[in-house]
């Protein structure tokens, strides 16, 4: 058997029997093992503990530095053998394979078993969750990148042989996106579809199409703009964007060495889509087109310099200079992206405090509906989201609090903050809160101007009011009821994975299904009098950008995660409101942890600290409740009493936070507190 040693001469036995079937294959083996083995630091340093498995045909240890993981596992038998070991001290950890990024189940106290096949190894590092999480599909360096092989241009990577090479590379890509939305799916293939090119017949990329399909979910269509860099603008790719890498490509005719990378990584490319829109033909492909479409406001006459957003979200955003935002869609999907349509309406309407649509690319095949592709809007000045603006006033809160001793001189609200709306502000609560309490006012003025908008295009199908009916009434119950049940289950199943003090809660909430399900059936007993408008359908703070002075509202595509026809569906405009009042309260305690993460409180520390979260969370919410009310007093929309706008408010909220809850189960564990606690806090105020 082949046997690789370590600088400190430990033996790791590793069967490559499988991939021996040439000697190409086993050197291309070889030099992935030690490429992996440079790249974690600790197999060359650090510390090795051997366990001590009672099946002492399984050799098994554990390399450690710092805080990276490595458990190594080789089978010395010709049979298959099981084994347990004993993992504890690495409790809560995720082990995740090192060659394919497989996930296995989180480490507890139990023992760990494995099955083994004759002469296999595992090699698995143990991090935790959210990180094992980012891992999925982590990309190696350029030089480990799968190879293509053309024989004098880099398009014939989408003929013969190279498309099927091509096809077999694609999903360790997708799953390195950090726009891709599945990660957690077993991907059984990616085909390309179409390629289309831009209107204007732009050579520097070509825009693809994928069909993606999963072993046990829907498919789904990707969009992927590729070209091609070689040389020095090769190199500075790889160095600045190496995510966006797909695969290295050799052309035998020139001996040129390149890479097939994704488009908007390149200026030229991002300058071409600007043209596209701006020149507005429409550009066939081997089965639909491209339309391209225009405001009458004309582009700039020199193109402003581009440069792609770095931040994580289900899109690519190219912003140009100070003028153009243009918002890239990654997942193709049937229908107009509300996004699209939503800023189409506010900007024909003359709403100021939204970007204004300039312009879009959208798909179409034959005589079906077409498909957004990318809208073009113009840039907003900005300092940031509302998220950072808030959690950067509540950090200074908590350090202001932090510096008194006069706890006991504030009372915390122990009722519901709906019963706080006939009051004003206490001098003193206006006083230790400051100029945040004008934000929230901003705000919910903000939002009423825009559902005040969004409720006035009676004479658009699409956007005229609609009066809340018995049936529409059942159908939200049974929905609530739905979701709650789904994100009951995942609860259940995950609560022995929780840590002690979050599975309390989360055994107390579990406990209360009964009495969430009797909060959403009084949805029931009245006659809700509101009416069913087009809303922004995702609506927190990270959905809203601060100038500095003002607000401007942004995102208005809904949950990715939901199909476009239910995300164009009218709601009542109080589901937004639900959703910026959830936000607060997940910006409080976000602030909250980060004082205790920096060690400014100690565990003594945290009930006070949390009694005064409670006080800036029920004023802030009333400010904004207050002021969007006072907006929106002379319209229609909303319920006529205040019995109804309390009940259908009270549903709202707490069906945020149960979803809030079943997302944070399947993506940020960490984070599960905070539903937790808002769904406890609505049970108990209501």
């Amino acid at each position: 058997l082949p046997v690789i040693i370590d600088p400190e001469y430990h033996y790791e036995v590793v069967n490559v029997e499988a991939q021996q079937k040439n000697f190409s294959s086993l050197l291309w083996w070889n030099k992935r093992l030690i490429s992996l083995r440079k790249r974690i630091r600790a197999f060359s340093r650090g510390s090795i503990q051997f366990l001590q498995p009672e099946n002492v045909k399984i050799l098994a240890f554990i390399r450690s530095y710092l805080d990276e993981h490595v458990l190594v596992l080789a089978n010395l038998s010709r049979f298959v053998q099981y084994v347990e070991l004993d993992l504890s001290g690495y409790r809560d950890l995720i082990p995740t394979e090192i060659f394919g990024k497989t996930l296995f189940p989180p480490i507890t106290a139990a023992p760990y078993s494995f099955t083994l096949g004759p002469h296999t190894f595992y090699w698995l590092g143990l991090k935790p969750a959210q990180e094992a999480l980012g891992q999925i599909g982590a990309r190696e360096r350029p030089d480990d990148l799968p190879l293509i092989e053309v024989t004098s241009q880099w398009q014939e990577i989408f003929r013969g042989k190279t498309k099927t090479r091509l096809e077999e590379i694609l999903p360790e890509y997708l799953l390195s996106c950090r726009w891709f939305g599945r990660k957690s799916g077993k991907i059984k293939s990616a085909k390309i579809r179409e390629r289309l090119s831009l209107p204007g017949g732009d050579s520097s990329g070509t825009i693809t199409l994928w069909d993606v399909e999963y072993m046990d979910e829907e498919p789904e269509t990707y969009i992927i703009p590729m070209s091609y860099s070689f040389g020095p603008e090769g190199e500075r790719l790889v160095e600045d964007s190496p995510r966006t890498v797909i695969a290295r490509c050799f052309v035998k005719d020139n001996g040129e060495k390149g890479f097939i990378h994704d488009a908007l990584s390149k200026r030229d490319f991002c300058l071409a889509i600007l043209k596209s829109i701006h020149r507005r033909p429409g550009r066939k492909g081997n089965g639909g087109r491209i339309l391209a479409a225009m405001a009458p406001k004309d582009l700039n006459a020199s193109l402003p310099e581009p440069h792609i957003l770095r931040a994580e979200q289900s899109n690519t955003s190219i912003v140009y200079g100070d003028t153009y935002i243009l918002k890239f869609f990654r997942r193709l999907q049937s229908g107009l992206n509300p996004d699209l349509e939503i800023g189409r309406f506010l900007t024909k309407k003359g709403f100021e405090h939204t970007p204004p649509v300039m312009g879009s690319l959208e798909y179409q095949k034959g005589r079906e509906e077409p498909m957004t592709m990318a809208i073009l809007q113009g840039y907003v000045g900005n300092q940031g989201d509302a998220w950072e603006y808030t959690l950067n006033h509540l950090n200074h809160y908590f350090e202001k609090i932090l510096t008194r001793h006069d706890f006991d001189a504030y009372e915390i609200p122990v009722s519901p903050f709906l019963d706080h709306l006939e009051k004003d502000v206490p001098e003193e609560v206006a006083s230790l809160i400051g100029t945040y309490l004008d934000s929230a006012r901003l705000l919910g003025r903000r939002t009423g101007e825009m559902h005040r908008v969004l409720a006035s295009g009676s004479d658009d199908p699409s956007f005229a009011p609609e009066r809340f009916s018995r049936l529409y009434q059942r159908s939200l119950y049974q929905s609530m009821r739905s979701l709650t049940g789904r994100v009951f289950q995942v609860l259940n199943r995950q609560m022995g994975r929780l840590p002690k003090d979050i599975a309390h809660q989360a055994e107390e909430v579990f406990s209360f299904q009964d009495r969430i399900f009797d909060v959403f059936h009084t949805l029931l007993d009245w006659r809700i009098t509101a009416k069913r408008i087009r809303c922004h359908g995702d609506y927190h703070l990270g959905q809203v950008l601060f100038t500095g002075k003002d607000f401007y509202i942004i995102d208005f595509e809904g949950e990715p995660a939901r199909p476009i026809s239910e995300r164009r569906i009218k709601r009542s405009a109080l589901r937004d409101v639900a959703g910026m009042l959830r936000s607060f309260h997940y910006v409080a305690y976000s602030s909250l942890y980060n004082q205790e993460a920096r060690g400014f409180i100690g565990q003594d520390d945290y009930p006070r600290l949390e009694g005064m979260m409670r006080l800036w969370h029920t004023w802030v919410c009333v400010a904004f409740l207050k002021a969007y009310l006072e907006y929106t007093a002379q319209d229609d929309f909303l319920p006529k009493s205040r019995e109804e706008f309390g009940i259908l408010l009270s549903c709202y909220v707490l069906e945020k936070a149960v979803y809030e809850l079943g997302y944070e189960l399947n993506n940020r564990p960490d984070w599960v507190a905070i539903p937790l606690r808002g769904i406890l806090q609505s049970l108990r105020e209501g």
